[in-house]
């Protein structure tokens, strides 16, 4: 009976150590006591990889952005000829109806007399003239991709708001890892509950069975972990090739990280959201600026001596002005018409599979121990606490 309670008692530690990695999201209980970045508190839980979401994404990251994609090499994959032939109509729509708003605010006398084949200019010159705005614009994001959008604050920002995105990619990652820790624990509980069996046949003293469901549960979780990450290098042992669970999946694992992560976190829409609205963005709309100043220069280039003479410079430098910040408000709403072609020309989840997949092992064991490397101790006595708890409970209800 005692070894196959030992090896319940491994299997159920480590299923519910599992839990406790990764759930609840956010802490559950009464906070009256917790230590920053700490899982537990006075009266309660989070989960350990919510907890450090934070840190977790920025090592994680911090090995993508320095080793798997450059993102000024991504942005360069981009036509900007290409990428201005899916915007233009959209942005001639806006155009349009910035420079009709904008003229009847500004000069209504002036434009509303004006003939109708000058208005057609406008709208001609318009045509013509965007596709090389919209060029240009793009060469000049690509030269300075890294000024405008800062990916690493990005994607930490995203797990931090959004924590069950850090642990979908741990538990997707390492869903082959997980499920052999849930069952080592009982193959290995039920090794020392052999073990223990011996020792309570001799010495049945009431703390051999806490003790005994301590060790089990510590030892288990203990060796599940290091035979995921060790060793890290193929190795020779009785004939046999032996490397760890984890690092002999990099194929694999590499492919589920890259479609995870371009999925959840750092797809097209993302990226874009985070230049419209990131810490850099200032940086973006700037440069945005510029080049409808000069855009705009063109199309009013017919029309400027009757707007000056009906409105004074100034006022015609404001108008040019607002038609700027227009184009800046409204272009955020019209650049989902790029995201099919950005997505497909970009293709980070083929860059970021292919190059996982050449890493060394020391460097792609990054990708997953750091959920458990700094709170492996934790966890380990996390096993051991559950393990005696179960053990008491088996000397009172078995044994008394």
């Amino acid at each position: 009976m005692i070894p196959w309670i030992a090896g319940a008692v491994g299997y159920l530690t480590n299923v519910l150590a599992l839990q406790m990695t990764f759930y609840p999201i956010e802490f559950f209980g009464i906070e009256l006591f917790r230590l920053k970045d700490e899982p537990w508190g006075l009266f309660g839980w989070q989960g350990i990889i919510p907890t450090k979401a934070e840190k977790m994404a920025s090592i994680s990251f911090e090995l993508m952005t320095t080793r798997l994609f450059n993102i000024k090499d991504i942005f360069h994959r981009l036509d900007p000829r290409r990428f201005s032939e899916i915007m233009e109509d959209s942005v001639l729509l806006m155009m349009d109806s910035i420079i009709q708003e904008v003229a009847n605010e500004y000069m209504p006398s002036v434009w509303n007399s004006l003939p109708k084949e000058v208005k057609d200019d406008v709208v001609l010159t318009a045509d013509q003239e965007c596709g090389v705005f919209l060029t240009e614009f793009m060469q000049d994001m690509q030269d300075h991709v890294d000024d405008v959008v800062d990916i690493k604050h990005m994607t930490v920002t995203a797990c931090v708001a959004n924590k069950h995105l850090i642990v979908k990619i741990f538990q997707e990652c390492g869903e082959q890892e997980f499920i052999f820790i849930r069952k080592s624990g009982f193959y290995f509980g039920f090794l020392f509950g052999c073990i223990q069996m011996g020792v309570w046949f001799f010495y049945s003293a009431a703390w051999v069975l806490p003790a005994a469901g301590f060790l089990v549960g510590w030892v288990t979780n203990y060796l599940a972990l290091k035979v995921i990450f060790s060793p890290l290098e193929p190795r020779k042992i009785f004939g046999f090739e032996i490397q760890g669970i984890f690092l002999k999946r990099q194929h694999e694992v590499s492919a589920t990280f890259a479609r995870v992560v371009i999925t959840e976190i750092l797809h097209v829409k993302a990226i874009w959201e985070a230049i419209f609205t990131g810490p850099l963005s200032a940086n973006f709309f700037a440069m945005l600026r510029a080049h409808t100043l000069v855009l705009t220069d063109k199309l009013v280039a017919e029309i400027k001596p009757l707007a000056v003479a009906a409105m004074g410079a100034d006022q015609f430098a404001r108008m040019k002005e607002d038609i700027a910040q227009k184009v800046i408000d409204n272009l955020p709403n019209i650049i989902d018409q790029s995201y099919e072609y950005t997505q497909e020309a970009m293709d980070m989840e083929t860059t970021i599979r292919t190059k996982m997949q050449e890493l060394p092992p020391a460097e792609f064991e990054g990708v997953l121990h750091p959920a458990f490397e700094e709170d492996e101790i934790q966890l380990i006595a996390l096993g051991g606490l559950l393990g005696a708890i179960v053990g008491v409970i088996q000397l009172f209800t078995l044994f008394s």
